[in-house]
């Protein structure tokens, strides 16, 4: 079990961290449409949520325009912040649950799961170390991606005068 403490800080650690690299979407979507920042922030804001931001980043990165190492590049970017999407929404759209000494002892995910037959919700996974240094991989990972999309927006020519 992770103290309430030890849980909140590194939940917020995970939010700081993916809202600054979402953020980095605008210089992405700036480069694949070749627009200036403002607009790309105007398309940005108008998408909101991020699987509507990193699904048009996906679709521009698959046009027959796009160099294929960019979209490499750029597709192996969106796919490992899918990934880490899944642990930023756990943690973001559970209920937490305390134990006797006000720890938290486990989450509920507050999400529908609709078979042909049945409706279940609440998929509920314990709050121990192991849960923990999956939050801090996730943390990390999300800062790795971060720099990666820095190094790929430094590298566009199209992006110097927007940075």
């Amino acid at each position: 079990m992770g103290s309430m403490t030890d849980v909140l800080l590194r939940v917020g650690r995970l939010n700081y961290v993916w809202t600054n690299t979402e953020s980095l979407l605008i210089y992405i979507i700036a480069h694949m449409l070749a627009v200036d920042k403002e607009t790309a922030v105007v398309v940005f804001l108008t998408l909101n949520t991020t699987r509507a931001r990193i699904d048009l980043v996906e679709r521009l990165a698959k046009r027959a325009a796009t160099p294929a190492a960019e979209r490499d590049i750029v597709l192996a970017l969106m796919a490992r912040l899918k990934r880490e999407a899944k642990v930023r929404n756990k943690y973001n759209h559970s209920i937490y649950s305390f134990d006797e000494r006000g720890d938290i002892s486990s989450t509920q995910l507050m999400r529908l799961v609709e078979t042909d037959s049945e409706i279940r919700y609440g998929k509920v996974e314990q709050m121990d170390a192991r849960e923990l240094r999956q939050l801090e991989r996730s943390i990390a990972e999300i800062a790795e991606i971060s720099k990666a999309l820095w190094t790929f927006i430094h590298a566009s020519p199209r992006l110097q005068g927007e940075l």
